[in-house]
């Protein structure tokens, strides 16, 4: 019997085991080729960000294009972006079922909208739009980092990623219940995109902001950005949900994005960042920086920065163009220079505050026109510009600095190791080591710090000696059974109290044998969609897989050894994966230790090739492009209508026309968008565009 015993033990240990195995390998799949993609959108940013910068404007209609081409909504004037998105001017039929909002919100307001959120139904444009607006207006009276108390309530409840998953949300509430005087919440940024419902994730979180400002509090996560949102699918939702106002949903929400505070202090002893930190971050210049000329953290680089003490800057302030007045003649209609009023004394600090604004503003103005720029928003005082203009002794930082600390808390991650590194994985940020942490925790005397943006198999993960707290709240986020979320729960003694849970509904369908441990039919399930999304990353990548096996192959055999693929396929795919321990699982067993990688690549092929029979090499270059193709798309749909206008297209192209020295009439590009809209209505739509992508490639 204890024989018997014993070897039951070590069969079920090793069971237990290879079941963990599988289930980090199959982490790890979904996790390397998530990375992979924010680091191609990135990739493809830093592209059309250096055509930009190398591409000079002939005409005030080209250099129109260009500005808006990353940063639309930007040049509105406030009054322009209200008169824009005027929601009063929108009736509502009496035919609309859905919830009503009033404003100011009341507690009844937002009960009704989860109501009619769980039962399908959508909020109309109008009170979208108002809604936006309202929460703007709020959201400028916001600091940077804002700061919570749990004296004036029982306890904090801090939420990670929702990445557009309402169930999650809705499944939050419930255990642990709505937002209210004594029931505070900190949602730590990743409201939106991959997940189907973000827009009401938002209308949800805007709602209880309103009605409770002293008990919820929003920190911004890297997703809020619209050159994100161009990629993951938020932008794209609207535009479904929304199709004659959505266009200025976007915009608003893309202005909302740029408001939103970057971190969240409790107790001055719990720094709650999205990302995580590094080792130049410093909350004093985080508190006093302009959060809102960063609509886009990834445009971060301007052309020209030697010049700071000219800069204009429009709605966000995002735009910054150097003026030299001496190299530059001014129209004759131009003004000559102002002169600034001779300065007050600095004993009085609030007029001296005046005083510099005035003159700023005058040379601004003038330097607007002096190179032919629409004149911006007025901009109104803010809670950071206030801060801005009275600390007038304080260090100025280049927006270089500042941008490196947004991109710092927004995209890093935290490393076992020592130091601080580049992120070279997300292509953003960087990883920060435990001593880093703890430099950061000793130079602000604090106790811990909680982001989210790593998605965890549990829901929540402590590392650097339980100093730094990984919170994510989306549930079964690569498939389902991926991973449970969580919430974190902080009482007056800031101990973390978890809650885990499941919010798909197939989850709870499981037998009580399949919950032991990781359910198995989960983790077959999950790992079925890890090695389906691999198979097509290595289709996709057929070309140079063969010319990397033909390394290995000197007597051209077509065959080559299970070591020399593995070796191979991380050469050219960059996952970071134990493709020896994968190899079962994409490779079928062979006798004498060879694989045939011609056949092989045949097998990816027929499973991925579509029911059209199209060419194993043409569908590769498809698969492997599709997103950037579709996010190229959307950057030249500047009005999100779905539709390449011919003015865009032109403008477009000779953007790249410019950057890859092809010389191309007019007359030339008339006639290839021309040839491009198939079914000839006057514009270009997805399936056109890929289309003539899949057609220039078949002829190569």
């Amino acid at each position: 019997a204890f024989k018997a015993a014993v070897l039951i033990q070590r069969w079920y240990r090793r069971y237990v085991a290879r079941l963990e195995m599988r289930r980090r390998c199959t982490w790890r799949i979904f996790q390397s080729i998530e990375y992979a993609c924010e680091q191609d959108q990135i990739k493809l940013h830093n592209f059309f960000s250096y055509l930009m910068d190398h591409f000079t404007p002939s005409s005030s209609k080209e250099r129109d294009f260009i500005s808006r081409m990353f940063i639309s909504g930007e040049s509105f004037k406030e009054a322009e972006l209200e008169k824009y998105c005027d929601y009063e001017s929108l009736e509502v039929p009496d035919s609309y079922t859905g919830p009503r909002l009033s404003f100011p919100l009341l507690p009844d307001h937002a009960t009704a909208l989860l109501e009619a959120f769980k039962q399908k139904q959508q909020l109309h444009a109008r009170y979208v739009l108002n809604l936006l607006h309202e929460t703007r207006k709020h959201l400028k009276q916001l600091p940077n980092i804002s700061h919570v108390s749990t004296c004036y309530s029982e306890e904090v409840t801090v939420c990670g990623d929702l990445h557009g998953q309402l169930d999650d949300l809705f499944l939050i509430f419930y255990k642990n219940g709505l937002p209210s005087p004594s029931k505070s919440y900190v949602f730590n940024g990743d409201f939106v995109d991959r997940g189907k419902q973000s827009l009401e994730i938002l209308i949800v979180l805007f709602t209880f902001l309103l009605i409770y400002p002293k008990e919820v509090h929003l920190n911004r996560g890297n997703h809020e950005d619209h050159m994100v949102n161009l990629r993951y699918g938020f932008a794209k939702e609207v535009m479904q949900k929304y199709k004659v106002h959505g266009k200025k949903i976007l915009k608003m929400i893309q202005n909302v994005f740029c408001w939103l505070p970057l971190a969240t202090l409790i107790d001055q002893k719990v720094l709650i960042i999205h990302g995580g930190i590094s080792d130049t971050t410093d909350l004093d210049m985080l508190e006093k920086i302009q959060r809102n000329k960063f609509i886009s953290v990834l445009r971060g680089k301007k052309r020209k920065e030697s010049n700071r003490n000219v800069e204009i800057q429009e709605i966000n302030g995002e735009s910054k163009v150097d003026a030299d007045p001496a190299g530059k003649e001014a129209a004759p209609s131009l003004s000559s220079q102002p002169q600034p009023a001779q300065a007050p004394s600095m004993a009085n600090r609030l007029e001296f505050s005046r005083w510099v604004r005035q003159t700023v503003q005058e040379q601004i103005e003038w330097c607007r026109r002096l190179v032919d720029i629409s004149e911006s928003e007025e901009e109104e005082l803010t809670y950071s510009s206030v801060v801005s203009l009275t600390d007038l002794d304080g260090p100025c930082w280049t927006r270089q600095e500042e941008w490196k600390q947004i991109l710092d808390i927004l995209w890093s991650d935290p490393m076992p190791q020592e130091g601080c590194r580049v992120n070279r994985v997300r292509g953003g940020g960087c990883y920060f080591g435990p001593d880093v942490t703890g430099k950061i925790l000793e130079k602000y005397n604090l106790q811990f710090l909680i982001r989210s943006h790593e998605c965890k198999q549990e829901g929540y993960e402590f590392c650097h000696n339980r100093k730094v707290l990984t919170i994510f709240s989306a549930s079964n986020y690569y498939e389902i059974g991926s991973n449970r979320g969580a919430y974190v729960k902080l009482g007056p003694d800031l101990v973390p109290h978890f809650v885990q849970y499941q919010a798909n509904k197939a989850a709870h369908t499981l037998t009580m044998t399949q919950r032991q441990g990781f359910p198995v039919a989960l983790i077959s399930r999950v790992e079925e969609s890890a090695f389906r999304a691999l198979r097509e990353k290595l289709f996709a990548h057929t070309s140079a897989l063969i010319s990397a096996f033909k390394a290995y192959d000197k007597d051209n055999t077509g065959r080559i050894t299970l070591s020399n693929w593995a070796t191979a396929v991380e050469s050219v795919l960059h996952l970071g994966l134990p493709w020896r321990m994968l190899r079962p699982q994409l490779v079928r067993s062979t006798a004498d230790g060879m694989l045939e990688y011609k056949s092989w690549l045949d097998d990816l092929a027929i499973e991925q090739r579509s029911q059209e029979h199209i060419q194993s090499s043409l569908l590769e270059v498809i698969y492997r492009n599709r997103s950037n193709l579709e996010t190229i798309f959307r950057i030249i749909d500047r009005d999100h209508s779905g539709l390449i206008s011919f003015e865009e297209f032109h403008q477009t192209w000779k953007l790249f026309s410019s950057h890859m020295n092809i010389e191309l009439t007019e007359d030339g590009i008339n006639d290839l968008v021309r040839s491009i809209d198939f079914n000839k209505d006057g514009n270009i739509d997805f399936n056109e565009f890929l289309e003539a992508f899949r057609l220039v490639k078949q002829s190569q």
